[in-house]
């Protein structure tokens, strides 16, 4: 899975889980705010008003802090957790990544389809392999990451990645380097985390 932290400096903002008290960069954790009805809220973009409360994008670590009422402890005072909040929070990595997929896309930073991404493999424009997670692991091993640390994306359905590329579904899909590839790979990181899947693992690999 390409990560969050790949590439940034040691002098990033960093922050507290509340759920396991590690520092680490904003961008592998979630914000979360108390809203109307003094309601846990998730704020993906970290600019809704309040104190923030930030917990890593991991599944486990956001099951601790709903079962533990870590987000009342945080706050200093009672908050109500909606009994939907993960679905929320995966919902809404989603929907981002997704927009940020098509952003690049749109930009000429993505392409789709095994014979363009192979292409982009070959000349090395590709920086970021993405597969689908419900794709063919047969046709997937046939493809490699330009990169086996941090240049593999396969947290998405063949039907998700296909909302970002205009299409009715796509297994295979390849983003250039640039500005637009980071979002993309932050985003991805986050929602990898809170689905706990990532495609059965880097292809090609074992």
């Amino acid at each position: 899975m390409a990560r969050a932290d790949a590439g940034r400096s040691a002098d990033e903002p960093q922050r507290r889980c509340i759920a396991t008290g590690e520092v680490t960069p904003k961008a592998g954790l979630i914000r979360f705010v108390v809203g109307p009805g003094d309601a846990a809220v998730p704020d993906l973009l970290g600019k809704l008003p309040g104190r923030g409360m930030w917990i890593a994008a991991d599944r486990d670590a956001l099951e601790m802090a709903v079962k533990k009422r870590l987000f009342s402890r945080a706050a200093k005072r009672p908050v109500a957790v909606p009994v939907d909040l993960l679905a929320q929070v995966e919902a809404g990595l989603l929907r981002r990544l997704v927009d940020s997929l098509s952003l690049a896309r749109k930009a000429g930073c993505a392409v789709a389809g095994y014979e363009k991404v192979k292409g982009w493999l070959d000349s090395g424009q590709a920086s970021v392999l993405i597969q689908a997670s419900d794709g063919s692991e047969r046709g997937k091993t046939k493809l490699r990451p330009p990169r086996e640390d941090d240049g593999f994306i396969g947290c998405l359905t063949a039907l998700e990645l296909g909302l970002a590329f205009g299409r009715e579904h796509v297994i295979h899909g390849a983003l250039a380097a640039g500005g637009l590839t980071e979002r993309v790979v932050e985003d991805a990181a986050k929602l990898s985390g809170v689905r706990k899947k990532d495609g059965g693992g880097t292809p090609g690999k074992g």
